[in-house]
């Protein structure tokens, strides 16, 4: 009895692990099915999105010295030049073999400095001028005229009670220069050289005007 009893379980052994090794088989199977259908069910497209194709990665490369387009702006303009300035159309006049008192009367007719340059040898005509004859200037430019001979003699003129600007007026004609030495303001109440002294072109002469005191103040740039 207990003989047949154990070979009948243990013929039976082999076959009941076979069964259950296919059995578990088939549950993982099952399982790999299932899963396999809830992802079908859930949609045809893949749950990961797609990564971009390469050329879609690259950056866009601009020509090279192109310019870039910005909407809403205009291109920029081109700069503006700055226009010639106009001539003046004064030159200065041919002088040179004159005599300088006719060039001084030429240059201020035409509204230009001048300033006398004597030389040592003789005569008084002009020799050369600067800026050179022809040069175009601009209304009040000086121009210095050089005299072949020294400055001549010539006689101060009497300016005691003139006013300032006039008693000025009337040096600069004679060829003198004046010196400020109170302002120029009022009427002339002194001189140096005094009215009809001996001077020669060129020379200063000195004017106090308006109240100067007695001991001559100061003196003031000559223009």
């Amino acid at each position: 009895m207990t003989d047949g009893d154990t070979g009948a379980r243990d013929d039976a052994g082999p076959d009941r692990s076979t069964m259950l090794l296919r059995g578990g088989l088939a549950v993982v199977l099952l399982a790999a099915v299932g899963a396999t259908g809830g992802w079908i069910l859930a949609g045809e497209d893949d749950p990961a999105p797609r990564p971009p194709a390469a050329a879609e990665s690259l950056p866009t490369t601009a020509t090279p010295g192109a310019a870039r387009s910005t909407p809403g702006r205009s291109a920029p303009s081109a700069p503006r030049t700055t226009a010639p300035s106009r001539s003046t159309g004064l030159t200065v006049p041919a002088v040179v073999g004159e005599d300088f008192t006719d060039a001084r009367a030429e240059l201020r007719e035409k509204r230009l400095g001048w300033r006398l340059v004597f030389g040592t040898g003789t005569g008084t005509k002009v020799e050369r001028t600067s800026p050179e004859a022809g040069t175009e200037v601009g209304p009040g430019r000086t121009v210095t005229l050089y005299v072949s001979g020294p400055a001549p003699a010539a006689t101060v003129p009497d300016v005691v009670g003139d006013k300032c600007g006039d008693a000025a007026d009337e040096l600069v004609d004679e060829g003198f220069y004046p010196e400020y030495r109170t302002g120029r303001k009022g009427t002339v109440s002194r001189q140096e050289p005094a009215g009809d002294g001996a001077a020669r072109w060129n020379d200063q002469v000195s004017i106090w005007c308006g109240d100067a005191p007695e001991d001559g103040g100061s003196a003031s740039p000559t223009p």
